[in-house]
């Protein structure tokens, strides 16, 4: 096999490590957010916020499978950023989440548990902002440790 073919089978399968790390860690996340609804004190969830406006009946599938896929394109850009370990996974975490809170003031106009008032609003709630800064933290922490050094 040429060099360059070794070396793009070798990149796929470096990608592919990074997106089931990725995966994992979104995973860890949904398994952790019963928990951080309660130790915040707020019934927000991200496999919510994902599920719900897919389907009423099957919110947490349709949810967890799009959390999961997130997570591996998170892991992916992990990676092909060169960034590795925990503490690279919690900073890039943290950023991620910086960057897409202002989108929240779309979720408290538009996501059928705001709507329905089953949800706090949520741009301005600190309990939500906090669980979600946990979360990411976990997210991070668990993508970092498994994206390791190329050998």
């Amino acid at each position: 096999m040429p060099g360059a073919a070794r070396s793009r089978i070798r990149a796929t399968e470096r990608d592919l490590r990074a997106a089931l790390a990725g995966a994992a860690a979104a995973a860890a996340w949904a398994a952790a957010e019963p928990a951080l609804q309660r130790i915040f004190g707020t019934p927000y969830s991200d496999v919510r916020l994902l599920g719900a406006p897919l389907s009423r009946r099957r919110w947490r599938l349709a949810g967890t499978a799009i959390h999961l896929a997130n997570g591996a394109a998170a892991g992916v850009a992990f990676h092909r950023l060169g960034l590795r370990g925990w503490k690279a996974g919690v900073a890039a975490a943290q950023l991620e989440s910086a960057a897409l809170w202002p989108g929240m003031a779309m979720v408290d106009r538009l996501h059928p548990d705001r709507r329905s008032g089953a949800w706090p609003p949520l741009l301005l709630n600190p309990r939500v902002f906090g669980q979600e800064v946990a979360a990411h933290a976990l997210f991070g922490a668990v993508l970092g440790a498994l994206v390791r050094e190329e050998r």
